[in-house]
């Protein structure tokens, strides 16, 4: 099979996983802490075509082909008023999606070393977990950008008083979304200023995870 074709299938099949499990972390912290809104949506689920989105998974297939992957969920819906402690409990529903990719990439990282140090890791083996690690790391770092509608906005506003607080979710309906968009549109050279901000970061975690040595350079 084409060497394009399977890194397209790999990198599509790893996507449509870390983000249905990343879903699946804010709807079942959010349904642990009294919210029943993801129960009744049906969110409560490790089914990932219960998360996917129409339009993020087209754009996770356009960018997959082109050699990178980059996509996003069905948001979940939670109502943070039916939360036991609706501030700390938003702050650990919004956190759980980051931290269920860097899991899986821990997981990932783990079969890579285990199988490389045995001696029966196949090159096709090796590029699924690399893409595993590469992939969990980048929706991590991504996803805790301090921006709406990422969760990193929510994990700020958190720690925020109010009515400090309240203004910084209404800055990222408004104005804070298009800042986000303006750092992931706007080209500088070797890429994005996003990619700028986060490449050096996912690359840190990963090389944590697989060791230097196991990096393409």
């Amino acid at each position: 099979m084409d060497g394009k074709i399977i890194f397209f299938l790999f990198t599509m099949i790893i996507l449509i996983l870390a983000i249905g499990v990343h879903e699946f972390a804010h709807a079942y912290i959010a349904d642990l802490s009294g919210d029943p809104t993801p129960r009744m949506m049906g969110r409560v689920t490790l089914n990932p075509l219960a998360h996917l989105d129409p339009m993020g998974t087209i754009f996770m297939a356009i960018t997959a082909w082109s050699g990178y992957g980059i996509g996003w969920g069905k948001p979940v819906i939670v109502r943070h008023d039916k939360m036991n402690n609706p501030r700390w409990d938003s702050l650990l529903v919004a956190i759980a999606g980051p931290i269920s990719n860097l899991l899986q990439a821990a997981i990932f990282a783990v079969l890579f070393r285990g199988l490389s140090m045995s001696g029966s890791l196949s090159s096709m083996i090796a590029l699924f977990l690399l893409l595993g690690v590469i992939v969990n790391v980048s929706l991590a770092v991504f996803n805790m950008i301090p921006l709406g509608p990422l969760d990193g906005h929510w994990i700020v506003g958190a720690f925020l008083p109010e009515p400090m607080r309240t203004q910084w979710f209404q800055f990222n309906r408004g104005i804070g979304s298009f800042v986000f968009l303006a750092l992931v549109l706007i080209p500088v050279q070797g890429g994005s200023i996003l990619g700028l901000i986060m490449g050096p970061i996912a690359d840190f975690l990963t090389n944590l995870l697989l060791g230097d040595k196991a990096m393409p350079r």
